[in-house]
């Protein structure tokens, strides 16, 4: 039999299929009143993302009272990505371990684990995609100039970042929610995952500032991709038997 729940207007039904999961079109919905749930809250609690992005503009401001002009291209890159990092930790990390238990069984059932997990990664894909975008505007203006030689292999290497990060962040922050030490641990266990994605991404951003020939990249934008499809398997696959713990 369906089942349904409602909270705060929002109207999550639970539609079985033959093979024992839940159908395609009943997910999606779930994924939408979920997104939009996780865009209530965001707006009723401004000083979150407010607090983030001063954390953001600050580290920026920091930088440009350091080196005071464009630093070389390596520099730049590095510390774009370094502050870009950070403020994905701040964001994303907050996913889980800033919901209280008694809400985790509420969640349980209202919805599939799989579309709660799914719309937190597309949430936390959506804002760091929006840091991104307010860091690099930021960046460019305080440390007076952009070396970008490639600016479309630049983007799409900021969005296929934004999505590793939301992935194994999101990921992370569930496992960690489950201990008491939560914030250190899900960044103790991010690292190892975060080390070879955050090596791609300098590598095909620096590629960009270079301006070298785009074809070099695509091998690197291929193995991005593919680190971003297996965590996202891995989010989407192992979830399920954590949210039942």
């Amino acid at each position: 039999m369906p089942k349904i729940r409602e909270e705060e207007n929002l109207i999550f039904v639970s539609v079985p299929s033959p093979l024992g999961g839940l159908s395609t079109r009943i997910m999606l919905k779930e994924i939408r009143l979920l997104l939009y749930k996780e865009f209530m809250l965001e707006s009723r609690q401004k000083q979150s993302l407010n607090g983030i992005i001063l954390y953001l503009v600050s580290t920026i401001f920091v930088c440009k009272m350091s080196f005071r002009s464009l630093p070389q291209p390596a520099a730049w890159n590095a510390l774009f990505w370094i502050i870009m990092l950070f403020a994905s930790v701040n964001a994303a990390g907050k996913s889980f371990i800033q919901d209280s238990r008694a809400r985790f069984v509420y969640m349980y059932t209202l919805a599939s684990p799989q579309a709660i997990i799914i719309a937190k990664v597309l949430y936390n894909m959506l804002l760091m995609l929006l840091l991104s975008i307010i860091g690099f505007v930021v960046y460019v203006i305080l440390l007076g100039g952009n070396p970008i030689q490639n600016m479309p292999l630049f983007l799409a290497d900021v969005v296929l970042g934004s999505m590793g990060f939301s992935c194994v962040l999101t990921t992370m922050s569930a496992i960690a929610s489950r201990t008491s030490n939560s914030f250190t641990l899900m960044a103790v266990l991010s690292f190892p995952i975060l080390l070879p994605l955050l090596m791609t991404v300098l590598k095909i951003s620096k590629n960009a500032l270079d301006g070298l020939d785009p074809a070099i990249s695509y091998k690197y934008l291929l193995i991005l991709a593919s680190i971003n499809v297996i965590t996202g398997v891995l989010s989407y696959l192992l979830f399920p038997y954590l949210w039942k713990d």
